[in-house]
């Protein structure tokens, strides 16, 4: 593989047969697809269950009210004054097209509390009449923003530590290395429910602290790949040749370690989606009006009668869980020589 970026001939060649040994799983290509699917329905979630609909004609002028609150937000289109917070369904038009699920997650029903599943609401309502299908659909968009901040936090710290305990070694590691003892001992949920105490709920603040307490994985790996690299002889040309060590780290080394490390970040997405959803069943973490897969289990708790309430998002929480660790374990497994050829 190419010392400078790791993207020569011998490089794709190894990309290429990573790809091809990841494919030979079949199990593994299932739970991508799933991965795939579930990030198309959380960036489509409000063409998908939204109350406002497609088209509207409107006193003889068509109208795209959802594409127009994407635009309305930039400041770049106006609604009529008449159409600004509005009852879509109850408005008097010439002809509208809604989306499959004409409810918002927040859309509140007093006259269909606790609704099974039928043609009108699919997966049911809770207490106040909220479509849960909705919450369903809008919830993915929370849980997999969640799992990518966070795991986005940690990397950029578990990345940042690791290469430098890995490539200074010595004293350098033995202090980084003591400071990812020190973090291991501190517990994350427990934290996360002490400062709900403290402070009001926020989903920043959740991101916020998952990623600052979940970089211990991504550092080791780092850190593991790091001084198995450094000793190779194209790194030590370039130290020879007067590279700086910010240049050997970032262009040398960087590259060549990143893949062992893709493994614990897909398997940390689907740790911090598992977390927050426990946060949200015990009604912390995220504000009480955010519905998320966790703040609907939340209801069933209490309402066991209304089974939807529990099946439903906790089939979701399942399917998105496994389907991550289905993938992280496929990729761990094309990445290992020992393990290749296997299946």
């Amino acid at each position: 593989m190419d010392a400078a970026d790791g993207t020569s001939e011998k490089g794709e060649k190894l990309s290429a047969l990573v790809w091809r040994e990841f494919k030979r799983n079949h199990v593994a290509v299932t739970g991508f697809y799933v991965v795939v699917f579930l990030a198309g329905v959380a960036l489509c979630a409000d063409f998908l269950a939204n109350d406002k609909p497609y088209y509207l004609q409107y006193q003889g002028k068509t109208y795209f009210p959802i594409f127009r609150g994407y635009m309305l937000r930039l400041g770049l289109a106006r609604l009529p004054t008449e159409l600004l917070n509005v009852d879509y369904k109850n408005l008097k038009h010439g002809g509208a097209i809604f989306p499959p699920i004409p409810f918002r997650p927040s859309s509140i029903d007093l006259s269909a509390p606790f609704a099974p599943p039928s043609g009108d609401h699919w997966l049911g309502t809770d207490k106040l009449g909220r479509d849960v299908m909705a919450g369903v659909i809008h919830g993915s968009r929370i849980s997999l923003s969640i799992g990518f901040v966070s795991v986005g936090i940690a990397l950029l710290i578990g990345i940042f530590l690791g290469a430098l305990a890995g490539y200074f070694g010595s004293w350098v590691d033995l202090v980084i290395s003591r400071v990812f003892e020190l973090e291991l001992a501190i517990p994350t949920f427990f934290l996360l429910i002490t400062i709900a105490a403290v402070l009001p709920p926020s989903i920043f603040l959740t991101m916020l602290i998952i990623g600052l307490t979940g970089w211990v994985g991504i550092a080791r790996f780092t850190r593991n790949e790091f001084l198995k690299i450094r000793n190779l002889d194209y790194v030590t040309a370039a130290i020879a040749l007067g590279v700086s060590n910010r240049k050997v780290m970032i262009r040398h080394i960087l590259p060549n370690a990143l893949a062992p490390v893709m493994v614990s970040v897909v398997l940390g997405v689907a740790g911090a989606i598992l977390l927050e959803s426990s946060l949200s069943f015990l009604g912390i973490g995220v504000p009480a009006d955010t519905v998320t897969w966790g703040s609907i289990l939340n209801e069933a708790r209490s309402n066991t009668f209304a089974w939807w309430l529990a099946v439903f998002p906790g089939f979701a929480i399942f399917i998105t869980v496994l389907a991550y660790y289905l993938v992280g374990e496929g990729l761990r497994d094309a990445l290992d020589p020992r393990l290749r050829g296997l299946r």
